[in-house]
């Protein structure tokens, strides 16, 4: 199973970077002056490492939140979070409509987490857009699963819960 993840998730994080690469980006300058562009970096803040999100959901107590995969569907059906709920892809229009779509009509203070996980934090093109998606819809009480390589290396492999399907 990991050789099989880990060559996936390679490809995934190849298409992805191929994406990235064919569309147009927005200048530097541009990103840096809008805080709630898709690119612009999501607050320390809103960070939350897997074992932080792994003892919140094992947790007897405590609010519980909504988990959304904001990645690759390939990704999401090969391995998933427990509970976590397929959003749509943050770096495609289809995929942000996914995710406006699933929380419309939620609380704006919703306890929601997000994550990808598809390759490096620094190259994910899908985490970043689907963060500011969120903020401009108003969410307050969102976070972000810090995966600092991928979500087999930082989450799956740790041995944290993981689900197939859907």
């Amino acid at each position: 199973m990991k050789k099989h993840f880990l060559r996936s998730s390679f490809a995934v994080c190849l298409l992805a970077l191929l994406c990235l690469f064919a569309a147009p980006q927005a200048s530097h300058a541009a990103s840096a002056a809008s805080t709630s562009s898709p690119d612009a970096a999501i607050p320390a803040s809103q960070l939350l490492q897997p074992a932080e999100l792994a003892a919140i959901l094992r947790s007897s107590s405590g609010e519980k939140p909504l988990v959304l995969q904001t990645g690759s569907h390939v990704l999401f059906a090969e391995a998933h979070i427990p509970g976590a709920e397929y959003a749509g892809a943050g770096a495609e229009d289809s995929g942000l409509q996914a995710l406006r779509d699933r929380v419309k009509g939620l609380k704006r203070n919703q306890f929601i987490v997000i994550y990808c996980g598809c390759c490096p934090w620094h190259m994910c093109p899908n985490i970043r857009p689907a963060y500011w998606q969120l903020q401009s819809l108003g969410f307050t009480h969102v976070k972000v699963l810090y995966l600092a390589d991928n979500f087999g290396a930082n989450w799956a492999d740790k041995g944290y819960p993981v689900a197939k399907g859907r």
